[in-house]
């Protein structure tokens, strides 16, 4: 199982957003490469960086600082605001190993299906954050901002032999706020859909969160908040998944 660091940025400042609710902010500083460099130095392979500027107004986009955060040499998962395959061309042009595409996974799955089949899937990673209303979970949009009518379900069925490969489901009711991460729901990804490498988001709080997200059969595990509030190192995050 891959752990993922996350480094979400703001205006260019590393944060973390609570249930991504972007006035719920806290801030943990102004160095996003140095951030990369630690968790690398800790053993971390993967990275996990999220263009919240970019999610929430499209225009303001973070490349150069994403540029610097692949110059490490870690192996870089981003997204946040990509809305063309310029967008994706970009990113890969800079060192980016697999570009998240959020938003128009759910709104427009065509399109991102001629992307999986132009880039391949092993280049792009979908992102399906969802909300749970009135017992089904429901994707949202712009930076979490909105919420559809559509179901997780019906969104992952239009990628039926797509060559989707990799996909991240966060459960934005448990983002940011270290109550755990909705095992019951990865462990229905993983089972029902088990050609896709599922990735955990949202909740994870210690050690023991991960030996369960590894458990349900998730591929990787992102997390963010625990490592910045000293819950647990990324060394020892690596350690637990490699020992079980």
């Amino acid at each position: 199982m891959i752990l993922y660091p996350a480094i979400d940025l703001l205006d260019g400042r590393v944060v973390r957003l609570h249930k991504g609710a972007f006035d719920a902010v806290t801030d943990y500083g102004d160095d996003p490469r140095s951030v990369a460099e630690q968790f690398g130095e800790a053993g971390a392979v993967w990275i996990h960086v999220v263009d919240l500027s970019g999610a929430r107004d499209g225009a303001r986009r973070q490349g150069e600082i994403i540029r610097t955060i692949c110059e490490t040499g870690l192996r870089v998962q981003t997204g946040g605001g990509v809305r063309s395959a310029e967008d994706i061309e970009d990113l890969l042009a800079s060192g980016v190993e697999r570009v998240i595409v959020g938003s128009l996974a759910v709104t427009q799955p065509e399109t991102v299906r001629d992307w999986l089949g132009r880039y391949g899937g092993d280049r792009l990673t979908l992102a399906l954050d969802v909300r749970q209303i009135a017992g089904r979970y429901r994707p949202a949009l712009k930076g979490w901002t909105d919420t559809t009518d559509t179901t997780l379900e019906t969104v992952i069925a239009a990628y039926a032999d797509s060559g989707l490969a990799h996909a991240l489901v966060t459960d934005i009711g448990r983002d940011g706020d270290l109550s755990g991460p909705n095992i019951g729901l990865y462990t229905r990804l993983a089972a029902d859909y088990p050609g896709i490498a599922w990735q955990a988001s949202g909740g994870v709080s210690s050690l023991d969160d991960l030996r369960a997200a590894k458990t349900s059969g998730a591929a990787g595990a992102i997390t963010g908040k625990a490592l910045y509030e000293g819950r647990f190192t990324v060394a020892e995050a690596i350690a637990c998944l490699r020992d079980g």
